[in-house]
This record gives C-alpha cells, sequence and structure tokens, in this order.
C-alpha cells in the first residue's frame, strides 16, 4: 500500500476506484437515473471548489505571508516550482468549478433557483475571472514567465496580491451564498 502512495497518480487512481465501489455498492440501481448524476456533478463541483479555494487560502493564509521571511536564496524555489505548480491547479480548479456548477445549475435544476444562488453565482464568476483575467496574467510577470522590468514586476505583484484578497474576501460571501440556497 505505501507504493501507491508514495505516487500521487497512483493514490488519485486508488480514490478514484474507491468512488466507483462506493458507486456500484450503495447505487448500483441508480446508476440510470438523472438524478443520480445530478449527485455526480455536484460531487465534481464541491471537490473543484475545495481544491479552489483551498489553494486560494494557502495563497492568502500561508504563502504571501510567508514570503518576506524566507532568506532571499530560498524565495526562487517557491517562485521557480512551488508557485507555478499551485498556480497552474488554482485556476484550472476555478474553471473546472465553474462548469462543473453550471452543469448543475443548468441541467439539474428542478426547483426555482433563489436570489441566494443567484449571487453565489455571480460572485464565483466574478472571481473566476479575477483568477484567470487579473491574477494569472499578474502572476506570469512576477514569476519571469512575461519578462518584465523591475518595477512592472513590483506593480504586478502587488495587483495579484490584492485581487487575491478580493478573491478571499469574496468567498466568504459566496461559500455561505452557496451553502444556505437550499433554505430559500
Amino acid at each position: 500500500m505505501t507504493k501507491v502512495l508514495e505516487k500521487l497518480g497512483s493514490a488519485i487512481v486508488l480514490g478514484v476506484v474507491l468512488v466507483i465501489i462506493a458507486m456500484l455498492v450503495f447505487h448500483l440501481k441508480l446508476l440510470a437515473s438523472p438524478i443520480y448524476w445530478s449527485g455526480v456533478f455536484i460531487f465534481l463541483h464541491v471537490l473543484s471548489g475545495i481544491t479552489w479555494i483551498g489553494l486560494l487560502y494557502y495563497f492568502n493564509l500561508v504563502q504571501i505571508p510567508t514570503m518576506p521571511k524566507i532568506p532571499a536564496e530560498l524565495k526562487p524555489a517557491v517562485g521557480k516550482f512551488i508557485a507555478p505548480a499551485a498556480l497552474f491547479w488554482f485556476r484550472w480548479a476555478a474553471l473546472s468549478t465553474v462548469v462543473t456548477g453550471l452543469i448543475v445549475f443548468g441541467l439539474f435544476t428542478k426547483v426555482a433557483p433563489t436570489p441566494t444562488i443567484y449571487t453565489g453565482m455571480a460572485l464565483g464568476l466574478i472571481m473566476a475571472f479575477n483568477v484567470w483575467f487579473i491574477i494569472w496574467p499578474n502572476q506570469k510577470k512576477v514569476l519571469g514567465i512575461v519578462q518584465v522590468d523591475d518595477a512592472t514586476k513590483a506593480k504586478a505583484a502587488r495587483v495579484a496580491m490584492l485581487t487575491s484578497r478580493i478573491n478571499t474576501v469574496l468567498s466568504l460571501p459566496m461559500l455561505y451564498c452557496m451553502v444556505f440556497q437550499r433554505f430559500g
């Protein structure tokens, strides 16, 4: 078992296999039901959202406050390896959250949507826009993916950080609206 857990890909495959086993054991009779598949897409939406918001909180609670404390000779490791990988998962989790959310909303919403869900969706779409069209383009400058002078790099870092903080602020009412939309 430790060999499986040593490799991330193998561990994820094991998790997927366990989900498939749970599907077959607990819901075999429901697999043909559209209602069951709405649950699958809700599951994917929540999984994507956990990844996205988890990385948002990682950046704002861990990486941004810790960077000034890191010795200068170690900072390139963060900028060259950790930040690009985290930003890859961050932006694709944002897109996956939006896509799966729209699928759930468009295909499987059987009751009249509430203003709460529309508010949550609007906040989520603003946040996803920020990720793809403000944070990522500025982070490419900060990380040296796009070559710019030091002043532009410093400005880009500030814009990316402030936009990330805006997303952190918006994440709280967005999550509230998404969770409590069932209550009208």
